[in-house]
């Protein structure tokens, strides 16, 4: 088990009943790249998006493959499209030290996705980063619904 990931990650995800398994591979940058490093494809690879308001936080989770558009993210989350923007690495790096930056969970004590991308649900178990670059979780992506209450919503960049 990774340091980063840490007991709190994993006592969370146990105590929400989220069945996973912790893949050790080498250190990737990217989610593709994690994808590429367990030889599972992008678009089975979950990627947590962190966006920014002037209220706070906002998480989104997207395919790899795919880039999220900020237009049908700020629909989704009835904000104007002016209030969101992706959030900076010295913001994450600030603000959640719990995880390496680029590395966020789909799901934590911390990390309240509110947005899935459904094109991931058509799949029993989703790559997802566990908090550092050399280690991934595979879970069901109906536990992300399931634990966090996000909706589904088609937020692909076209």
């Amino acid at each position: 088990m990774s340091d980063v990931m840490g007991v709190q990650l994993e006592g969370y995800l146990r105590d929400h009943g989220v069945s996973f398994e912790v893949i050790e591979h080498t250190r990737s940058e990217s989610a593709v790249a994690e994808a590429r490093a367990v030889h599972l494809p992008a678009e089975q690879t979950a990627k947590t998006v962190v966006l920014r308001t002037p209220a706070g936080y906002r998480f989104a989770v997207i395919p790899a493959s795919d880039r999220l558009d900020l237009h049908k993210a700020a629909d989704a989350l009835e904000v104007s499209r002016h209030e969101l923007r992706f959030a900076s690495e010295a913001d994450m790096a600030a603000d959640f030290r719990a995880y390496q930056v680029g590395a966020i969970p789909p799901l934590g004590p911390d990390t309240p996705v509110e947005l899935i991308d459904p094109r991931l649900l058509v799949y029993g178990h989703v790559l997802c980063p566990a908090g550092d670059h050399e280690h991934s979780l595979l879970l069901d992506p109906t536990d992300i619904l399931r634990v966090t209450g996000a909706r589904t919503v088609d937020l692909r960049q076209e």
